[in-house]
Order: structure tokens, then sequence, then C-alpha cells
């Protein structure tokens, strides 16, 4: 097996036919990883006509992990993934209130993997409840290690939390009940920076206009105020040559063409204007609890969740997801939307250098939404005859072979 390479300075040595690993989930996970592996494997062999391909290695994880080694994430997955570098993943299950922690967060953690990466754009032919789903072409960084998923907390009744109360209500004067429940929420330049440092690298890149800083910095003004300051810091200290702030930008509109604007806004309010001033926005980058709020937000305009892609990208491992639940119900009934996974296929093919199948991949993903080839859950919506799970894929295949260029 040929396995991708991590080279200091020189970042992925990427080999023609590099060993990826795949998880395929809980619940709905086996049925769309299949259909997407199929779709990213066709879509190599008509972007590289054989001289590229990917070796996928199965990764236990979730409830077939659980039933094979009486662990939910074994070691020796972990050990998998950390030898694969680039993984892509299906739907885990996460119990709420009890049980273990969330896979998820646990993977994130480990590897390191701060940037959680959203885009989210308008596919035609899919119904959305707003009137200019078009709008819509954003891509959020979440930073993905810290605040709030960090899991610090204790419950009400626990020593613990009995302790904490009774410490800052003796030094900091802070009384709380004694059926209050204690959480905290960690937010740290290091991290902070790094995760903005990310999205700006992204938007100048790919030449995007702007990158807003969402916060809650008007109440919590020592941790998502923090995110913000620590933000225009990077944006004044590393990339002062190919940025400007919306201050200065509407003081002088006409000087600083071809920069990118760095702006902030308060989450609530970035609620609403991601509805009602939707093309004003590019590049988000922001917490991690706003930002699980934000992408899902931002999925819901143009689809849902069942065709929004995502990856959890550090400084050496990426792992690519389905952002969408389990869906148990209708496990193994080849019925669930693959979409999601696919276009995190896609997102993963982009991570490792190959543009020509990604771009393929997407644009056969587009052109069946375009012509409403959708599943049950938009065609429902629609009120059309829905395509299984497996028979989208075949649609989406059939749509890049038809796209082939003549050799």
């Amino acid at each position: 097996m040929s396995y991708i390479k991590v080279s200091e300075g020189k970042g992925l040595e990427i080999p023609n036919n590099p060993t990826i690993g795949y998880i395929e989930g809980d619940g709905i996970g086996p049925d769309i990883t299949k259909s997407s592996i199929s779709v990213i494997n066709a879509s190599l062999e008509i972007a590289y006509n054989g001289d590229r391909n990917i070796v996928w290695e199965k990764v236990l994880a979730g409830e077939e992990a659980m039933e094979s080694t009486g662990k939910h994430l074994p070691q020796e997955s972990l050990d998998q993934l950390k030898k694969c570098v680039v993984s892509i993943k299906g739907p885990l299950t996460t119990p709420i209130g009890r049980g273990f922690r969330s896979l998820n967060v646990t993977l994130r953690q480990y590897f390191d993997l701060y940037a959680n990466i959203r885009p989210v754009k308008f596919f035609p032919g899919v119904p959305s409840p707003v009137k200019n789903p078009e709008k819509m072409n954003m891509i959020v960084f979440r930073e993905n290690t810290e605040d709030l998923y960090s899991g610090i907390e204790w419950k009400y009744d626990s020593p613990e939390a009995s302790m904490v109360r009774k410490f800052i209500s003796e030094n900091f004067s802070i009384n709380l009940t004694d059926d209050t429940g204690i959480g905290i929420k960690p937010i740290s330049r290091f991290r902070s920076t790094r995760l903005v440092r990310k999205a700006l690298e992204y938007a100048i890149k790919n030449k995007r206009k702007n990158v807003t800083l969402v916060h809650k910095g008007n109440i919590m003004k020592f941790t998502e105020g923090a995110f913000k300051e620590w933000g225009y810091e990077v944006a004044a200290n590393e990339f002062k040559e190919q940025t400007v702030t919306e201050e200065e930008y509407l003081k002088e509109p006409g000087m600083y063409e071809g920069k990118i604007i760095i702006k902030d806004r308060i989450t609530d309010n970035m609620f609403q204007q991601i509805l009602t001033r939707t093309e004003d926005y590019d590049v988000i980058a922001t917490t991690n609890l706003n930002g699980d709020y934000l992408s899902d937000a931002l999925a819901a305009q143009v689809g849902g969740l069942g065709i929004a892609p995502g990856g959890n990208v550090g400084d050496i491992y990426a792992i690519f997801e389905a952002v969408h639940g389990t869906a148990p119900k209708y496990a193994g009934m080849d019925v669930a939307n693959p979409t999601s996974l696919m276009l995190s296929g896609e997102m993963m093919l982009r991570h490792i250098g190959w543009s020509e199948a990604a771009d393929i991949l997407e644009e056969a993903i587009m052109s069946a939404y375009r012509d409403q080839k959708v599943t049950q859950d938009l065609a429902r919506v629609l009120n059309i005859k829905p395509l299984k799970c497996s028979e989208f894929g075949e649609e989406v295949i059939k749509r890049m072979r038809a796209k082939k260029p003549e050799s």
C-alpha cells in the first residue's frame, strides 16, 4: 500500500495510488458510503484514465466497532487513521445526555483537526425555504478543538460541581445555587489565531472577497471577544498586504481594490444577516459552538444537511465527513441522500490536489440536481418520484461518463 507522506516544509506527498481510510458510520452510513466511494472512483477513472486511483482501507468505528471489539473507537482504528493521514467518514451515533462522548469530537481532538470547514452554496433545482437561495456561496471555518466542546463540565449534584461553586463563591463572590451544573468555555489565543489564519489563507488562495469574524464578544468579552481581537491581529500582522479592515475600506473604498475585507459580526446579528444580506458574506471564521449553529442554518437555506459537505482539517491530518445524523430508521433501506458524503469526497480530492476529478464530480452532482434527479428527502418536497441512494450514485456516474472527453 502507498500511504500519504508528510514532509516538513513540503506538506503532503501524495502518491498516484494513496491509501485513504474510510469509516462507514452508523445507520445510513453504509448505504451512503458505498454509493459515495463508487462515485469518487468513477471520477478518478474519468479524470486520470487509470493513472491515479485510491486504495480504500476500512476503519472500524461506532456501532460496528462496538460489536467487533467492545469499543466504539478502538486504538487500532486510531492507528489506522493516523497511518492514512487523510480519511473520510459516514455519520456516527452520539448519545444525548448519557453514555460515551461524541466520537466526532474525539476524532477532532485526537488528531488536532482544528478547522471544521463547511462550504455552503446553492444547487439549482433544490427546493429552498428562502426567496433567493442562489445568493448563498459561503464557507465556514469553525474552530474545532475547544470552546464548550472541550467537554469540561460537572453535573449539578457532583462533588466536583460543589467544589467549583464553593471556589468561585469564596474567591470571586459569585454565588450559584446548589442545583447548578457547571461548564467551562475555554477560548485560547493559539487555537483562535491558527483557525483565522487558515480561513485567511483559503480566502487569499481562492480569491474570495471578505472574511467575517463571528462572535458574541458583547457579552463574553474575554472568550468570544478575545477571538475577534486575535483574529484582527492575525490579519494585520501576517496578511497586511492582502487584507483591509471593513472600517478602513468604508472610508476609502477605491483605495483597496483586490484586497480581502476583514469584518466582524455579533452572532445573533449574523443569523439575521445571512438571511437578509446573504450576498455580503463570503468566508466566515468563528468559534466552535457558533460555527455549529451557523453552518447548519446556512445549509437549511439551500436544501438542508443532506447536501452539506464538511471537512475536519489540521496541519497534518484531515477527516472529511457527512455532516448529518445517522437516520437509523432508514438504515439499510437504500433511500438516504448520499450527496453530503459525495461532496465531502469532492473536498477531499481538492485537499490532496486532485482538482480535475473534484471538478468532474461536483459538476455531475449539480447536473443531477438541476434536472431534479433526487432522493426521497427532496423528492417529497418537489412531489416527484425519488431515486434510491444507489440510483442517485449511478445517475451521477452516468453524467460524468457523458461528459468524458474523447481520448
